[in-house]
């Protein structure tokens, strides 16, 4: 009897600490979640997975107290999900099972890794960093980048952040998923096929990589998965939009019918325009996006997905451009995408630091934000802020930004019920929107934009003089909008 009271306060007390560790870590946070119940028996069964059944030997508590203690922390571990193992959020790093897939310089490719056990969600990530399109930008970028060409120095871990964060207060709706990090190492876009040779100095394999995690992650759980998001910012997500139908077909290729795939491509809708001022094609910022891609398609041996490839067929580089690809994609993909990306201005040759800019760039920038709206429209579900930014769902401002009023993670939230209604025949649900896009015409006039700072104090600039900065003509731009220019300040300095 008295070992039983002991069992019971003993249960009873490491329960307490493993809840009071889960108030602690949810109080405070933006939209705290209810905690997930445990799999049911049944279910671990039939993975096979016998490491989160923990039963207790209470007649060996008196022998061997030690033993005991751990029996009771493995069994709050499995019924709390932020108990002591679960405080390790780190993603760690796996290399493919597959060694003839690799970085430029012949590295092995790999991916980092965060379970959840109990989650049939599952996130991969695709990092972005530019590209090379020949071998003298190549070599300039294995001295200066050389983490983007191989993995030699990758770190045995990383941390999420944004959409790939553990945190509830940060990522509101994903924090509990099976979180997949791929670093890029291919400079291909994500779209090469060629492996390194005598001939190619550098192997471009990034389609390739994207296909040997996902066969390696079968292996992990998720050939249990009910939902895969394949996301990614800058070139990796544009390697969403040119792969996620592949990966969708992979699995189910390979019988893994019930998983459904999705995208998330974050900065990686480019628009192939005519330049500011055309320059020669010498290195990768200033060089024009199509002649970089025309250059880049051939170099990597890339690979664009087939209906694509039939509707461009000869002039297949098209297909790296979103609003050209988008409309052969079956994949439901949401987009998100600042109207005034850094990296479109830096190819178009429009640079926003410095000197004020003039009145035809101001003009340039103006028109590159009615531009893309207007390859926009069609997108059932995106997000385009009126912001001067670059990327967006891995930065920790993440949940911040709004577009009339909704928050990005409030719009993938809307998304993802909209997209589960629709499968069960059902309305989608009212005051959920999934089309979001600013109609503010110039950079910043979103009052939740990232915060500008002045490259040379480093102080913070509001919309009033960041706009000042750039040479904002406050008496033309009031009378362009048919307003009083008193109005118009008035109204930038509310951030109207």
């Amino acid at each position: 009897m008295r070992s039983t009271r002991m069992v019971s306060s003993v249960l009873l007390l490491v329960l307490m600490q493993s809840g009071a560790l889960c108030a602690r870590r949810f109080r405070g946070g933006r939209n705290p979640q209810p905690r997930r119940a445990p799999p049911s028996p049944t279910h671990r069964a039939d993975r096979g997975d016998t490491t989160e059944s923990f039963p207790l030997d209470f007649t060996a508590v008196e022998e061997n107290m030690d033993n005991f203690m751990t029996q009771v922390k493995n069994l709050a571990q499995s019924l709390y999900p932020c108990s002591a193992q679960k405080l390790d959020y780190d993603m760690k790093l796996n290399f493919l099972k597959n060694t003839s897939v690799t970085c430029n310089d012949g590295s092995p490719a790999g991916y980092y890794l965060k379970e959840s056990r109990g989650s049939r969600r599952w996130l991969i990530f695709l990092e972005g960093g530019w590209y090379c399109f020949n071998k003298e930008n190549c070599d300039s970028r294995y001295e200066t980048m050389r983490r983007f060409m191989s993995s030699s120095k990758w770190p045995q871990t990383k941390t999420g952040t944004g959409i790939l964060s553990p945190l509830p207060e940060e990522n509101p709706h994903w924090w509990n998923a099976n979180m997949v990090f791929i670093p890029y190492c291919s400079s291909d876009v994500w779209s090469g096929a060629t492996a390194k040779t005598e001939q190619n100095f550098y192997a471009f394999m990034g389609s390739l990589i994207i296909q040997e995690v996902v066969k390696d992650l079968l292996n992990k759980g998720l050939d249990n998965a009910k939902v895969l998001l394949l996301a990614g910012s800058s070139a990796g997500g544009t390697g969403v939009l040119l792969n996620v139908d592949a990966v969708a077909e992979l699995l189910e290729g390979l019988g893994h019918t019930g998983i459904q795939v999705r995208g998330l491509s974050d900065s990686g809708w480019f628009l192939d325009n005519k330049q500011y001022q055309c320059t020669d094609c010498g290195d990768t910022a200033a060089c024009a996006p199509t002649e970089t891609i025309k250059r880049g398609f051939k170099y990597w041996g890339a690979v664009v997905p087939e209906r694509c490839r039939q509707t461009h067929e000869g002039e297949e580089w098209n297909c790296f451009f979103g609003y050209r690809v988008f409309p052969s994609i079956k994949s439901p993909v949401f987009v998100v995408q600042w109207l005034f990306d850094e990296a479109q201005l830096t190819v178009d040759n429009i640079q926003l630091t410095g000197q004020p800019v003039q009145e035809g760039q101001w003009r340039y920038i103006q028109n590159l934000g009615t531009e893309l709206r207007n390859t926009l429209k069609d997108v059932p579900a995106m997000f385009a802020p009126a912001c001067l930014s670059h990327e967006l769902i891995t930065r920790n401002y993440w949940i911040d930004v709004q577009v009339k009023g909704t928050s990005l993670p409030r719009a993938l939230h809307c998304w993802d019920r909209s997209l589960q209604d629709n499968r069960n025949n059902k309305a989608p649900p009212k005051a959920c929107p999934v089309h979001l896009i600013d109609s503010c015409p110039w950079p910043h006039c979103n009052p939740t934009c990232p915060t500008i700072r002045d490259q040379f104090t480093g102080q913070e600039m509001n919309v009033f003089q960041f706009l000042m900065h750039m040479g904002f003509d406050v008496q033309k731009m009031a009378q362009q909008q048919g307003m009083d220019p008193s109005k118009l300040l008035g109204m930038l300095s509310s951030g109207s």
